[in-house]
């Protein structure tokens, strides 16, 4: 029972959050319409990869094992027609979902709050302007080792977390203050590159309370691996509560 009570919070605490597992295979977790569209096709296209591998190989085999099917496969007018129609309607059927979802991430909704991400080496800048003549802005490191509490992951977690409301459309505007840098949160389907000189935007989505990790993917440097991201979901109400807090 000891050990059991020990380990209970820490249980509890890592099920809140959403980030990498060891050995994972596939997506993290979707928090957004868009990343759920995002695994949703990654799938689609590996159902009809692997009819097209399998497919492919027993002809391989088959053309290698009996000489009646090496005439059909190299040779013959029949031939040529059916292995160039059949990938023409394949792409087909990836091309419109394809330009859908790029259309999709690419849509700007109105949006209900604005956030700057600003990159420096090696850490994020968040500003909220949204609030009246009184800016938010706060700067968030990465947590030491040394000064992490029980749950916490390495490497990962971050002194001050980017606070979001659930289910509202919220506009990023990303911008670096040095060199190049990238910002990244898997689950929520954003990657948007932080330019300095220039101001991108991308926008998300969060349908559930929780908290999501991303990292910057631009190598920018020696401390390159040690900016993360840490998004944290939470209700309307304690979103007012924690903006007033902010502003106090």
């Amino acid at each position: 029972m000891t050990l059991i009570s020990k380990l209970l919070p820490i249980l509890t605490k890592i099920g809140d959050k959403d980030l990498p597992e060891p050995w994972q295979l596939g997506f993290q977790d979707a928090a957004s319409p868009v990343m759920e569209e995002i695994i949703y096709f990654h799938d689609q296209i590996m159902f009809m990869l692997t009819i097209i591998i399998t497919t492919v190989l027993w002809l391989i085999v088959r053309a290698l094992a009996a000489k009646s099917y090496h005439r059909y496969l190299v040779d013959g007018t029949l031939l040529e027609i059916v292995w160039t129609i059949i990938p023409a309607i394949l792409l087909v059927f990836l091309a419109f979902p394809s330009l859908k979802l790029l259309y999709l991430m690419d849509e700007i909704m109105d949006p209900a709050m604005t956030i700057k991400a600003i990159g420096h080496q090696w850490y994020w800048s968040y500003e909220y302007s949204d609030y009246g003549d009184e800016t938010i802005e706060f700067d968030s490191y990465m947590v030491p080792s040394s000064d992490l509490n029980t749950g916490d992951f390495r490497l990962i977690e971050v002194d001050n977390r980017l606070v979001v409301p659930i289910n509202t459309h919220i506009r990023v505007l990303v911008t670096g203050a040095d060199v190049l840098h990238s910002f990244a949160v898997p689950s929520l389907a954003i990657k948007m590159d932080a330019v300095p000189g220039r101001l991108n935007q991308t926008s998300f989505f969060v349908k559930r309370p929780g908290t999501f990790y991303g990292q910057c993917s631009e190598i920018c440097g020696a401390n390159h691996s040690f900016m993360p991201i840490v998004v944290e979901a939470v209700s309307l109400s304690r979103f007012i509560n924690w903006v007033v807090s902010q502003q106090e």
